[in-house]
């Protein structure tokens, strides 16, 4: 039998990694100095936190949908997901 890992390359690390220290910047802020709820663009009230989940959901269906409809490089994608990450972390 065989076990097919999956490959831990240096941009995949680094990637779970920055995810890891913004979630950890995130908290610490939190509680440091707490937050009041807020509405921008998006249609419900949400916490910094609340943002930065929608923000790298969205990130993720960009790339999904970049991915699953062109043909072209990823970095354009990324590009378009660290906008949307900014947008909605600004006036979500």
């Amino acid at each position: 039998m065989s076990l097919d890992w999956m490959a831990w390359t240096f941009p995949t690390a680094v990637f779970f990694i920055s995810i890891v220290v913004i979630l950890a910047a995130m908290t610490i802020w939190q509680v440091l100095w707490p937050s009041m709820e807020r509405r921008g663009f998006l249609p419900i009230t949400t916490t910094p936190g609340d943002r930065l989940f929608i923000g790298l959901l969205g990130s993720a269906y960009i790339h999904l949908a970049w991915i699953g409809l062109t043909g072209l490089t990823l970095w354009i994608a990324f590009g378009l997901a660290i906008l949307w990450l900014v947008v909605v972390m600004i006036w979500g």
